[in-house]
């Protein structure tokens, strides 16, 4: 049987993260979450929970934490894995479609519709974002900074980023783009809990920096 593996970061998400737990744990038994120096009980409700926990003693940041548990599900022989937000931004119950397209592809990206559920800061940033990325890295995706992601074991070794912060979810595109990998997109639901969360606009001149120097090295 394929053996798919659920990764999480979190930091200071005691309020929002048990929901995303129970609901995971119907499903799928290899949960993996990553508790990035949190400064709350993040830790101690995830322990609770009986969910496999592994701990950064102090923030380093997402795209960090995403590769330790991502490293981690490897090394206990993942075949799949599947990427999700831990402050309920997306829908477990959406993991399925994900997995369906996988069949099919190497990687799959989730997108959100630009609607008035989506701040209008981030509206005007993901879309900027969006069109640098297709003429930068020459990749059209309706969405380049969702999170919510999947992929094959094959493919993370070949998209397995570097950067510690946000700019992890471009430059797993770019790595996308520069090894070829098949890849698709499927829609998640537009949900913001905190307009404060996500890519801020310093997020963005820096992703757009690193654009260039992965642009270079291509």
């Amino acid at each position: 049987m394929v053996k798919t593996f659920i990764v999480m970061a979190a930091y200071n998400e005691e309020k929002d993260i048990l929901p995303v737990l129970k609901k995971l744990k119907k499903n799928y038994k290899n949960i993996i979450v990553v508790d990035d120096g949190s400064k709350d009980n993040t830790a101690r409700i995830v322990e609770k929970e009986n969910i496999i926990l592994i701990k950064h003693k102090q923030n380093q940041g997402k795209g960090a934490a995403m590769q330790t548990g991502c490293d981690f599900a490897i090394s206990q022989g993942a075949d799949n894995l599947v990427l999700i937000d831990s402050d309920g931004q997306h829908l477990p119950e959406e993991i399925p479609r994900f997995l369906e397209a996988l069949k099919k592809v190497e990687i799959v990206f989730g997108y959100r519709e630009f609607d008035e559920k989506m701040p209008l800061k981030f509206k005007i940033g993901n879309k900027g974002l969006n069109f640098l990325t297709k003429i930068i890295l020459g990749i059209k995706l309706k969405d380049t900074q969702s999170g919510f992601r999947s992929m094959t074991k094959e493919a993370y070794k070949k998209v397995r980023w570097i950067s510690k912060d946000y700019s992890m979810e471009t430059e797993m595109i770019a790595k996308t783009a520069k090894t070829n990998l098949k890849y698709t997109q499927v829609p998640i639901s537009t949900i913001y809990l905190d307009a404060k969360k996500g890519t801020s606009y310093k997020d963005g001149f820096r992703i757009l920096k690193n654009m260039l120097k992965w642009k270079i090295r291509k």
